[in-house]
């Protein structure tokens, strides 16, 4: 068979099993696996855990378990062993999900995978269920001519969304378990439908809680306004020091001047895709590329202050805000962490009475994009899509990426995946194109076979 048929061959049998994989997606969608006790049931968790370990056993992985984490969510991990002389290659996904929030935000039901204008919709649609999915369409393309080509590892967490610091740490603990020649992360997507990407890397995150203290309790504004320190105006005029009158994030120390050196994000296409309101500039004075995959960036993830309903004509006493640092690759996290807190120390206001809280941090990464396995899976994304492959960065953060470079320091991480900038993941309406699973698992489906022959 010719490699033309062996390709078309692999075509028909995904787009065959297209109306099947709606069904299962239907059925993950379906699981509230929200990887936090306080907001569903864990049995839902379990439940999809449990729908995953036996979907890819049936799909060919003929050792899988699940594997408690120290953070108690339940990992998939399964292993087909390789042909002698192929190679093994990992396919990792999560089956955990982003809360839906506010659900009357929601057009349908966030957990009922529901069809409009050609696009599936729910939470986890996307991310990372349609990419689960997208693997096994892949395997099943192959498994139709017989036993795996190559050796196979399945890695599906189920508390990603949470931190993923359980697998992180298996990771650590049992490396073995990770041991591949190629690991193919599908948690990430292309710069837009239809256009092969590969996103080479991640901005890690260095978070910190700030709290101010400034009065021993509410006063009224009428009697002290003018001469109280205010803590929320104090905060307000802290937060104001991380940005320069351009908008551009400036951290003490911090280098903020990198640039990209990858395909271009054209402004109106960001500006598209992030939703930005009409006459509303962008707050940087760099490229969106440099801006949104080089540098470090600076978000209030949250303030605890007051709320407008019910407020009191009186001065706060105290005030909090929960800050989120993007760093760039080629930054330590512990080091832009600590830039962070020495920072807030050197300008807190009127000598406001300061503490900070750190949070967990995560490494940045970047992908060596020169071996064997990038370049078999250049060429399948090519074939697939039939269009040149781009590469991008993200500025989100998957720990795990830099965990398994420390522990598998041998194998090449590559980053794909359905998450292209109209799946909205995280926000309400989440939704999946599901012509990015179909070609992204015939794509996957032929790495595999090209990697078989050598």
């Amino acid at each position: 068979m010719s490699n033309e048929d062996t390709v078309q061959q692999i075509r028909d049998r995904v787009r065959g099993s297209m109306s099947a994989a709606r069904g299962e997606l239907e059925t993950l969608v379906a699981f509230r696996s929200v990887a936090d006790p306080r907001q569903y049931p864990a049995e839902e968790c379990v439940a999809a855990a449990r729908w995953v370990r036996d979907a890819f056993a049936d799909a060919g992985i003929e050792q899988i378990e699940l594997v408690e984490t120290v953070d108690g969510s339940l990992a998939v991990v399964g292993h087909t062993p390789a042909p002698p002389g192929a190679p093994t290659v990992l396919l990792y996904s999560h089956y955990d999900v982003q809360p839906p929030g506010d659900e009357s935000k929601w057009e349908s039901p966030p957990f009922v995978l529901t069809e409009r204008d050609g696009r599936w919709y729910g939470r986890g649609a996307a991310d990372c269920k349609g990419n689960i999915v997208m693997h096994l369409l892949a395997l099943r393309a192959l498994r139709a001519d017989g036993p795996l080509p190559v050796g196979v590892r399945i890695v599906i967490e189920g508390s990603e969304e949470m931190g993923g610091e359980g697998l992180e740490r298996l990771v650590a603990e049992r490396p073995e378990l990770f041991a591949a020649d190629l690991i193919v992360i599908a948690d990430s997507g292309n710069t837009e439908v239809g256009r092969p990407t590969l996103t080479t890397t991640l901005r890690g995150t260095a978070n910190a809680v700030v709290h101010l203290e400034t009065l021993a309790g509410p006063v009224h504004s009428g009697m002290y306004g003018g001469g109280a320190p205010d803590a929320l105006a104090a905060l307000v005029r802290l937060l104001g020091t991380l940005r320069d009158e351009d908008g551009n994030t400036v951290v003490d120390g911090l280098d903020a001047t990198a640039t990209w050196d990858g395909v271009p994000y054209p402004e109106e296409r960001f500006r598209a895709d992030a939703g930005v309101l009409d006459g509303v500039s962008l707050p940087t004075s760099a490229t969106v590329a440099d801006a949104v995959w080089a540098r470090p960036a600076l978000t209030v993830l949250g303030i605890d202050a007051p709320p407008v309903v019910g407020s009191a004509a009186a001065i706060v006493p105290r005030a909090s805000a929960r800050l989120n640092l993007r760093v760039p690759p080629g930054v330590d996290a512990v080091t832009a962490q600590d830039a962070l807190v020495a920072h807030l120390e050197a300008h807190v206001p009127w000598g406001a009475h300061m503490r900070v809280e750190r949070e967990v941090v995560g490494e940045p990464f970047r992908a060596a994009t020169d071996g064997p396995g990038y370049a078999a899976l250049r060429g399948a994304l090519e074939t697939a899509y039939g269009r040149e492959v781009g590469t991008a960065g993200q500025g989100g953060s998957i720990p795990l990426c830099t965990a398994l470079q420390r522990a598998v320091p041998g194998a090449e991480i590559a980053l794909i995946g359905v998450e292209e900038p109209r799946c909205v993941i995280h926000a309400p309406n989440e939704s999946v194109d599901p012509s990015e699973i179909e070609n992204l698992a015939v794509a996957e489906a032929l790495v595999l076979r090209t990697l078989a022959s050598g």
